[in-house]
């Protein structure tokens, strides 16, 4: 595969240095914004969906894009169930070049993450699994709260538990990822470089190797709880 992807620019130097107080207003804290009805909508077909197969564990695909990840992870884990959540319906209805049988264990939907995450947390539902794969990085420093570990949501992600996976290519948002869970959380995470030894997930994925991007990733196991 040939590529020319751009590498990240950005007007930031290293971990952002209002980071850290933007975490400490946020921890402990709940998101208050309402519920969108059809946020609720594709959280019910999706539970269902879940509660209608053979499987018990679950992994959250946050942020989809076109669902390759999400079938992927579905052929990789036969025994879970995989929801993949997406906003943008565009993506969610593109055609995946898929060669062989679709997995009948993973739904995707169009959803806001944000809504989905409390509504997972509402309910007591805790993933086994949980991923962010190259969110949108905002590499701006300006865009800090537009990141996801710096966002108000991320400490419901956190206390929904399991294993947490984010990889990027831009290793500024994985320091920062692994520094908000270390400060929200108290447990050690870290950002190390990820060389993928089996089936690439995501089409960005594809794309920034063949570009000759290096990939980041943070990954660490919190247990579900109610706050953190």
């Amino acid at each position: 595969m040939h590529s020319n992807s751009r590498f990240i620019t950005s007007n930031q130097t290293g971990i952002h240095d209002q980071l850290h107080d933007l975490l400490k207003r946020r921890a402990g804290s709940d998101y208050q914004k309402p519920i969108a009805s059809s946020s609720r909508i594709a959280f019910d077909i999706a539970v269902t969906a879940w509660n209608n197969s053979n499987t018990l564990d679950l992994i959250i695909d946050a942020g989809c894009g076109v669902g390759l990840s999400t079938r992927r992870l579905a052929l990789q884990n036969p025994n879970h169930f995989i929801i993949g959540i997406d906003q943008s319906s565009d993506r969610l209805s593109r055609q995946i070049d898929w060669s062989g049988d679709v997995p009948d264990n993973f739904i995707t939907v169009r959803a806001d993450l944000v809504d989905f995450w409390r509504l997972l947390h509402e309910a007591a539902i805790y993933p086994s699994h949980h991923y962010l794969l190259y969110p949108n990085p905002w590499p701006k420093k300006h865009h800090l709260s537009r990141r996801w570990h710096a966002h108000p949501i991320f400490p419901t992600v956190l206390a929904l538990g399991g294993q947490i996976e984010c990889r990027s290519n831009w290793k500024t948002y994985v320091d920062e990822f692994a520094t908000a869970v270390t400060t929200l959380t108290g447990v050690t995470a870290q950002c190390e470089n990820y060389q993928p030894t089996s089936e690439l997930l995501t089409p960005f994925e594809e794309k920034y190797l063949a570009s000759g991007h290096a990939l980041w990733r943070c990954q660490l196991t919190l247990p579900a709880t109610e706050h953190f």
